[in-house]
């Protein structure tokens, strides 16, 4: 029997535009399950790509050994995708059909292979996971988002890939199918790699690979023993920066010393000669001889300390920078409402709730709205943010409003975040704009490149940055699933009120907007 693995030897990604994402990377991954982790921008997603065979690598290699699945963390949905294409399936239904209806051509019986029960095994997946209602026809566009995801999951069941690659799996997923899930993982077989930043489903993995600019790292346990590794890690790396900051004070003295004995000893000849009597062209040679040994020492005490300093910028490199991220209150701020949106008997389109709804939503209010994939979630705060129109009854909102899809699909993908901003900002300095993005962690290299560049995390923070830093800024502020792409640093600053299996909350102290958010 193969053992699937996949094996990076020397392994570096440029993009288009010539940014090294990675370089030098070696590692291997096996049936161990594996944590993929790493900050936003970092590279995670690419590198699935690349070990997925999807993209391939500017130097090195990837060697692969069995078969890949890949299931990228935002699945797409064309408006022709159905259930059984959602889950993979299209191609061998398809097969199955034509078969049925009299064809002989060997290529469909090479695409349904031993797969003459694929309807069945699907159906069957579907009933067991709740989804029974949906038809394999259905219109993918049609389902939320959580619905999208877990279909996409059963589908890579049934590819029975010798390794799983899962991108983020959790993000649009409510508390029962991440325990669903995790369940499913716990019981997969063969080899699995999962990028997820869901300390949960990170503590179930055998080993944690870090992605940085250091490269992989590989830490033989699960998320708490990364944790512990890397506390012990900066610990280590800052007292190995105060040695080396110790080292070169003490070398500095040293070279001080060194110099004023020089310089004594010059002193002590140039009086001497002078008292002797010398000729002016023989003190002449000797002062050029002095001074050429100063030039000498001088150019020898330069390197040494270039050297020390080195060491404390190799030693400080080793310690990991977690720059604060600040989200500033919205630039022109109005004073706060004590009525922003209400909702009187509404019922929402496309199911929804049984009940009518009633809504008060007041000023400097935070309201986290929970419930299970397919609830009606993003309906409510799609009709909230004006996009969609209520079955029945009545939705007032008297605020300027930003809603935040999980797409994110208000961004302009082929601009860069800055261009966007100063298109909404008209006001501000174009300084002031990109000093307040760098604080939010975009930086110089970031703010002037496509958003489709971008990743999650970083087109997160773009769009909060035109919703609240406009002339017109955001007062009520509807973000669906904003926790979904942020890293364990970010994920953890911005959302400090509860985070377990059933709730994830999302709450910024700093914001005087009004939000509504869900997860």
């Amino acid at each position: 029997m193969t053992i699937a693995s996949l094996t990076l030897q020397s392994v570096s990604l440029a993009l288009p535009d010539g940014r090294q994402v990675f370089s030098d990377l070696t590692a291997q991954f096996d049936q161990q399950p594996t944590g993929l982790v790493g900050r936003n921008g970092v590279g995670k997603s690419l590198l699935a790509r690349l070990l997925a065979g999807q993209l391939e690598p500017s130097g090195g290699r990837c060697l692969r050994t069995g078969s890949v699945h890949y299931l990228a963390q935002q699945v797409d949905l064309p408006p022709d995708l159905t259930v059984a294409g959602l889950a993979g399936l299209a191609p061998v239904i398809d097969a199955l059909q034509r078969i049925e209806a009299g064809s002989v051509d060997p290529a469909d019986f090479d695409a349904v292979g031993e797969r003459w029960d694929i309807c069945q095994r699907l159906q069957t997946l579907l009933q067991a996971h709740g989804l029974g209602q949906l038809a394999l026809d259905r219109p993918a566009t049609e389902l939320s988002g959580g619905e999208a995801m877990r279909v996409a999951l059963l589908g890579a069941w049934l590819a029975e890939p010798d390794l799983l690659i899962l991108d983020e799996p959790t993000h649009p997923l409510d508390g029962p199918s991440r325990e669903a899930l995790m369940e499913q993982l716990r019981l997969w077989p063969k080899g699995l790699l999962v990028i997820s930043h869901d300390r949960a489903l990170l503590q179930q993995m055998s080993r944690v690979v870090e992605l940085s600019s250091r490269g992989l790292q590989s830490y033989g346990g699960n998320f708490a023993f990364y944790e512990q590794c890397k506390v012990q890690e900066r610990v280590d790396a800052e007292r190995l920066v105060e040695q080396r900051k110790h080292q070169r004070k003490q070398g500095e003295r040293a070279l001080a010393q060194q110099r004023e004995r020089q310089e004594r000893r010059q002193a002590q000849g140039n009086r001497q000669a002078r008292e002797a009597n010398q000729a002016p062209i023989q003190l002449g040679r000797q002062k050029a001889r002095s001074e050429q040994s100063a030039g000498k020492l001088h150019l020898r005490q330069s390197v040494v300390l270039e050297a020390f300093s080195q060491q404390v910028r190799d030693a400080v490199q080793r310690v990991e920078q977690d720059a604060d991220i600040t989200l500033y209150p919205p630039l022109n701020a109005s004073s706060h409402r004590h009525r922003v949106a209400e909702l009187k008997a509404l019922r929402l389109p496309y199911g929804g709730p049984s009940t009518a709804l009633d809504l008060t939503i007041g000023g400097r209010q935070r309201i986290g709205l929970v419930g299970a994939n397919g609830a009606g979630k993003s309906t409510l705060l799609q009709v909230l943010a004006g996009r969609l129109s209520p079955l029945t009854g009545l939705c007032s909102v008297q605020a300027q409003t930003a809603f935040l899809d999980q797409r994110l699909g208000d961004l302009d993908p082929n601009q860069s975040v800055l261009e966007q901003l100063l298109k909404v900002n008209r006001t501000v300095s174009e300084g002031e704009l990109r000093t307040r993005l760098a604080h939010l962690g975009l930086d110089a290299h970031r703010l002037t490149q496509p958003c489709v560049a971008l990743s999650g995390g970083e087109r997160l923070k773009a769009a909060l940055a035109c919703a609240l830093y406009a002339d017109r800024p955001a007062q009520l502020l509807l973000l669906d699933e904003p926790g979904n792409h942020l890293d364990l640093v970010r994920c953890g600053r911005l959302r400090p009120c509860c985070c377990n299996t059933q709730e994830r909350w999302w709450w910024c102290p700093m914001m005087p907007a009004f939000l509504i958010v869900w997860c």
